[in-house]
């Protein structure tokens, strides 16, 4: 009995310490979800450089930068908001990895580039998986070699295109890869001397130029749903480009062009389809004689305009391209020869010639003639009235009765009327 009254009294005695620890863990664990005053930069100084921060569910405050070597892991469930001003993210160091943040409430000077991440310098970086809602710009990268940005969700704010911030802006960076990122409601992804970098597999929609290139020569862009932009991608001095198995589709603005292609040189324009815009290519001849503008495998249709070059004639490849249901399925303003452009395979819905030997292309040359167009080449104030139901009028008048000596636009030498049939092995080779 004394025993049992000794191990009770000193469980007594015990008993307001063990009460007073519990209550301070579980007062810590209804802290932890939240951390609405908690500052961002608080546990970025805390971190180890090299260290993994997973960061406790919650919305903390910005703005914060990482200056050191740090993967920031939100995991989904973290949200930094900046409150109306400044950048909320900014990176100035190599290997940061950033996932799992919804990073929001930038502050609306386009002249300091307000947004949710601004990449001062650095290389090897992750930018992964996080939402951006609510802020100006939405990535920027400057001076940013070798990293990756990819699955993010990337909205800007204000109703006119052109007051918006850019989705992805990237300024003399090199050997990055864009990918798999959801973007929607900005101005423009802008690039801006920054050779070699890919962009693939992204979706933009809703904004003004999806890709803007200027002055970044061999870069790589495929695999894009680029939907209802001003215009697609457009290039200006940027040589080399490559542009393959993009789905461009309703870039139906005044001057809208699936693809624009101005002062740049040996571009290849391969497999893409292009559906719906006022322009589906527009062009002009490679700056240098040596290089050539290719088209390669393209779906052209339903656009006012299929193809349309401008400038000097002549430097362009076109090869196996199907144009269907276009308004005008080429045009052509400006001086030279057009049969130093090459044609050959293409797919014309408008080709009015046969296949008598089978071969799967026409016996004769399918010819593209302006007709109507003689007004506006010699006339350029014509020019406003182009597309318009009277010039569609003129040019099928004529047609009927021509005035003037049509002008040859393009011909293609073995126009595609199907694909090419394999001959059958003969008795004698079948095995």
């Amino acid at each position: 009995m004394q025993v049992h009254a000794l191990a009770g009294y000193r469980w007594l005695n015990a008993a307001p310490m063990a009460l007073r620890f519990l209550s301070i863990l579980l007062g810590l664990a209804a802290a932890l979800p939240a951390f609405a005053e908690q500052s961002l930069q608080t546990w970025l100084d805390m971190a180890r450089p090299g260290s993994v921060l997973r960061l406790p569910a919650g919305t903390y405050r910005g703005p914060a930068v990482i200056d050191k070597p740090l993967t920031v892991d939100g995991n989904g469930q973290v949200i930094v908001d900046n409150g109306g001003r400044g950048t909320v993210l900014t990176i100035s160091a190599s290997q940061v990895t950033v996932r799992g943040l919804t990073l929001r409430g930038s502050g609306d000077s386009h002249d300091a580039i307000d947004g949710a991440i601004m990449v001062t310098e650095g290389r090897d970086l992750l930018i992964e998986n996080n939402v951006i809602e609510d802020v100006l710009f939405g990535i920027s990268l400057h001076r940013t070699t070798d990293s990756v940005v990819r699955r993010n969700r990337i909205r800007s704010r204000g109703e006119d295109s052109a007051e918006r911030g850019d989705g992805i802006r990237i300024w003399y960076s090199t050997g990055n890869r864009i990918e798999d990122n959801d973007i929607a409601h900005i101005r423009d992804i802008t690039v801006s001397n920054s050779p070699h970098n890919r962009y693939t597999g992204n979706t933009i929609r809703d904004s003004r130029r999806a890709f803007n290139f200027l002055f970044s020569h061999r870069s790589i862009v495929e695999r894009n749903r680029l939907e209802k932009n001003s215009t697609g991608i457009i290039a200006l001095n940027s040589e080399g480009m490559i542009i393959r198995h993009n789905r461009i589709l309703h870039a139906m603005d005044a001057s809208g062009a699936g693809v624009a292609l101005k002062e740049t040189s040996a571009a290849l324009v391969q497999g893409n389809e292009i559906v719906h815009c006022a322009h589906g290519i527009m062009a002009d001849s490679p700056m240098n004689p040596l290089n050539r503008i290719v088209f390669i495998d393209n779906l052209i249709a339903h656009n006012i305009t299929g193809i349309y070059f401008y400038g000097a004639k002549g430097g362009h490849i076109a090869l196996n391209n199907t144009f269907r249901s276009n308004l005008w399925p080429v045009t052509a303003v400006g001086d030279g020869d057009p049969l130093n452009d090459t044609w050959w395979g293409n797919s014309w819905d408008t080709y009015e010639g046969f296949d008598l030997d089978g071969d799967g292309f026409g016996d004769r040359p399918h010819e593209v003639h302006a007709w109507a167009d003689r007004i506006w080449i010699e006339t350029p104030a014509a020019t406003f009235f182009r597309n318009s139901p009277v010039l569609e009028l003129l040019d099928f008048l004529e047609r009927l009765a021509p005035f003037s000596s049509p002008t040859l636009i393009l011909r293609d030498t073995a126009p595609r009327m199907s694909k090419t049939r394999t001959p059958r092995p003969t008795a004698g080779n079948e095995r």
